[in-house]
């Protein structure tokens, strides 16, 4: 316990040096975050399996896990890796027992080998990320809990927009996965410089003569054998394209939860840095072409909506940049479409009007007016 309270005061500390905007009350009577009830894909599991519409298989090794990556359809190709000790499972956490997550474009599912629980972060339309665990413990009728403080202790800060909220964080650690404190320490995302990404993570897949500070310095990795014992994992990957999608994903959707929060409560929301945002506005310039090992990128793509031409807010570039076209395929997500009516208006004319404006902007415009229902009429202009 007193090592789990150090980490989250030197996370704290950390954080709030982040400028993500002021932190937004939870219990403000427009919002009532825990009071509210769920509408994630999370909760829906969590009711079918009390009502026995459900069931999860218990497997050796891992526990629930297998069961509900199936149940949550979340691909095994997005796991990444993580030796930092930044969980609140810190001391089962290390270089040799990396954490492990999962996700999709809706779920984050977390596993540390040993680990008492599963832990989950699901995007709800309304409350922004919300979490759950599920006891490892194999039990004829496994339940998800949500879960409350122990979570927004640090899922509840500038870093993650000052609402509940993810995010991918780059330390530099000790030979243990502990945080160094000073040095360096960053919140990164499609912004960040890749010299800046990763610390604290292992790293699968090629990046040419690019710098980043995973691995512990070791570069260009297809295998992580010599790290730990990848046997003890689903994969033996953690993909260099799913921690870049995963980057993007966290923050855009902390910020898409930002904006509802503000308009709930009678602020005006800057929909200009969403836009931003969503445009892929200040995205760093890749060094070097980069390529995966585990197949996420591939899958990712497939996953589609594709317009008549075949084009997808999900095909990849990672040649020069990470997407093809400038518009974030979370346009699709609930966290988009569950902002108020009014916001929802102004966040489309701000993109309307700036991808209009650039020359790359129309091939977005185009597939957006093919895959996407709700669209206001001058879309089709």
């Amino acid at each position: 316990m007193k090592y789990f309270l150090a980490i989250t005061l030197l996370l704290a500390a950390a954080f709030a040096a982040h400028d993500g905007g002021s932190v937004l009350p939870l219990d403000h009577k427009a919002i009532r975050y825990s009071e509210q009830p769920a509408r994630d894909p999370v909760s829906k599991l969590a009711e079918r399996l009390r009502k026995g519409e459900a069931k999860l298989s218990y497997d050796p090794d891992h526990g629930y896990l297998p069961a509900v990556l199936r149940e949550l359809r979340v691909p095994l190709a997005s796991q990444v890796l993580v030796f930092s000790k930044t969980s609140f499972q810190a001391v089962r956490i290390a270089p040799r027992l990396p954490r492990a997550i999962y996700f999709n474009d809706e779920v984050t599912v977390g596993w540390v080998r040993g680990g008492d629980v599963v832990e989950f972060a699901a995007a709800d339309p309304e409350l922004g990320t919300t979490f759950y665990s599920l006891d490892q413990e194999e039990r004829e009728l496994p339940l998800i809990e949500r879960r409350g403080m122990e979570c927004l202790q640090c899922h509840h800060s500038p870093a993650t927009q000052g609402v509940p909220g993810l995010l991918v964080r780059s330390v530099e650690t000790d030979r243990y996965g502990k945080p160094m404190f000073p040095g360096p320490s960053y919140i990164t995302d499609h912004r960040s410089p890749l010299k800046q990404r990763w610390g604290g993570w292992y790293v699968s897949g090629t990046h040419g003569e690019a710098q980043h500070m995973g691995n512990t310095g070791v570069l260009n990795k297809a295998d992580l054998r010599e790290f730990f014992d990848i046997g003890a994992y689903l994969t033996p990957h953690s993909d260099i394209v799913a921690l870049m999608v995963l980057e993007h994903q966290t923050q855009t959707l902390n910020m898409l939860a930002r904006a509802t929060y503000q308009s709930k409560m009678g602020e005006t929301p800057d929909t200009s840095e969403l836009v931003k945002f969503l445009v892929y506005e200040g995205e760093a310039t890749l060094d070097a072409p980069l390529k995966g090992t585990s197949g996420f990128a591939e899958q990712f793509a497939k996953a589609g909506p594709r317009d008549k031409q075949g084009r997808s807010l999900r095909d990849l570039d990672l040649k020069r940049r990470m997407f093809r076209y400038p518009l974030s395929f979370l346009i699709y997500s609930g966290a988009f479409d569950g902002m108020p009516d009014t916001l929802k208006q102004a966040v489309y004319r701000k993109l309307y009007d700036t991808l209009r404006s650039d020359p790359k902007g129309k091939a977005a415009i185009e597939i957006v007016r093919d895959t996407k229902s709700g669209l206001p009429s001058y879309w089709f202009d």
